[in-house]
């Protein structure tokens, strides 16, 4: 009898887990669908600043839901805003952009206070939920003046995230002061990452990575820190419908100086996420709009205590962060060097240079390793087997400014094996230094010498692809086009 009732409370608890996880994984689409409805569309781009968000503050200090207030100020005196929302028993803190060039959580923030002060939509059961069970402190951009220069460290040139024990600067200082006065049973720590990153050892871009900071070395796991990776499995099991492959963890090494594990330390349950790469959304609105539904999916979890139902040994079954993916592979292709000729692959990245006061950016691509690269991948890759590679040619012409090299037919130039045009003088693209062209060309400035010698190590990625004499493929500053199948998009190419 004993054994007939425990399999009835057996099936009836996978039962009523089924189900939860059925209504989780509704409500999850609903947000996502609905997601258009409240994206903040003054954000559309990255490299936004403080300025830009200051007005979406402002005009919420007069809306009753909120109470706004100032946590304190950066290096530079910028003040650093806090918005309170709900009313409920658990306190939840969430900050972003602790590092200035990491701001797609910011932007889902915002998205978030659109979508808490709508009505009337069919998500007002899930408003109330959080709202009366939780008591939600944003900081969205913590570090005012790293954004204002898109760069990760502070203006004193610290890593903030590592300076959790020390607290040398004031915006340190300012998330320690909150942490002491909040006592929140839960945080949100929402980074960016590079969008290099693999989940696991795979050709997939990890899109979303996730830490359970450790608190100590030994890597002990109590109530707190355990909440932090249930958290963390529900909101892996939202993901992968929307990103299969494509969600990864850090791996949990104790670092003493960072905030995530110090937060955790200090009693509070710590999520860390990353937001990293998704192909062909360079600027991440894709991923804001996951972190929109994950994280009001996980206030949700919170606000209920349906996080509990999680197994916190599923967080482990998430593949670790890797670094096996290139932004292109260009695999088994001929090089022909001092008469010599063997097979060789190339993996390329392409940085961002910022410009226009870092409102904007380039690209400047390197070929980063060269040789044989079969335990890595590429974002992008071709098969170069049976294709020879080339240093390009450098046109005889010469020009006298940019405009005239944009007016040039770069598919001509390619197939005919030139990869370089040279400036007579451009006195205006001199003064800005490494700069771009619109045009999928690489422009030489007068007096600059063009690369000798076979595309390698180290070198700008550009180059030309050849089967039987004549040109199939030419990569310039990194981005690959099939002269066969022209398609320039923005162009992408460079000036040195």
């Amino acid at each position: 009898m004993r054994s007939f009732i425990s399999q009835i409370l057996f099936s009836i608890l996978a039962l009523t887990t089924s189900i939860s996880m059925a209504q989780s994984a509704d409500q999850a689409r609903r947000l996502f669908d609905a997601h258009k409805n409240f994206r903040e569309t003054t954000l559309t781009q990255r490299r936004f600043k403080q300025k830009d968000i200051l007005p979406l503050i402002e005009k919420r200090k007069s809306n009753s839901l909120y109470k706004v207030e100032s946590a304190g100020q950066s290096f530079e005196g910028r003040d650093i805003q806090m918005l309170k929302i709900g009313n409920g028993s658990k306190k939840v803190l969430l900050w972003t952009q602790m590092h200035g060039d990491e701001p797609t959580a910011t932007m889902a923030s915002f998205d978030m206070f659109n979508f808490f002060e709508a009505k009337n939509d069919g998500f007002d059961e899930l408003r109330k939920k959080i709202l009366d069970n939780t008591t939600l402190y944003f900081v969205p951009m913590l570090n005012p003046d790293g954004a204002e220069r898109y760069q990760r460290r502070t203006m004193q040139g610290i890593d903030m995230n590592r300076d959790a024990a020390a607290r040398q600067t004031p915006e340190a200082q300012i998330l320690k002061g909150l942490v002491d006065k909040l006592k929140p049973d839960f945080g949100f720590n929402l980074h960016d990452q590079s969008p290099r990153y693999s989940a696991g050892r795979s050709p997939k871009v990890a899109t979303i990575s996730f830490l359970a900071t450790s608190y100590d070395y030994e890597l002990s796991i109590n109530p707190v820190r355990e909440r932090s990776m249930q958290l963390i499995v529900g909101m892996n099991k939202i993901l992968q419908d929307y990103i299969p492959g494509q969600v990864a963890r850090y791996s949990d090494d104790h670092e003493p100086r960072g905030f995530g594990d110090n937060v955790q330390k200090w009693g509070t349950t710590l999520v860390l996420i990353e937001s990293g790469g998704y192909v062909g959304d360079p600027e991440k609105q894709y991923i804001r709009q996951l972190n929109f539904m994950a994280i009001l999916s996980a206030l949700g979890k919170i606000s209920d205590n349906s996080l509990t139902k999680e197994n916190r040994e599923d967080y482990y079954n998430i593949p670790e962060n890797g670094r096996w993916v290139y932004d292109l592979v260009v695999r088994n292709a001929s090089v022909k060097q001092a008469g010599k000729t063997f097979t060789a692959d190339l993996g390329i990245n392409r940085s961002e240079v910022s410009y226009s006061n870092a409102t904007k950016f380039f690209y400047y691509s390197k070929i980063e390793d060269f040789g044989d690269l079969h335990p890595q991948y590429g974002s992008q890759e071709l098969d170069a087997a049976g294709l020879t590679i080339e240093k390009g040619k450098v046109y005889p012409t010469t020009y006298k400014n940019v405009s005239e090299v944009s007016k040039l037919n770069a598919l001509n130039l390619l197939k005919e094996g030139y990869t370089y045009v040279r400036l007579a003088s451009d006195s205006n693209t001199r003064a800005l230094g490494l700069y771009f062209t619109t045009s999928p060309l690489h422009v030489l400035r007068s007096g600059q010498a063009a690369p000798s010698g076979t595309p390698g190590l180290g070198n700008t990625a550009t180059f030309i692809l050849k089967k039987g004499g004549k040109v199939k493929y030419a990569v310039i500053n990194g981005f690959l086009y099939d002269l066969d199948d022209f398609k320039t998009g923005e162009g992408n190419g460079i000036i040195e």
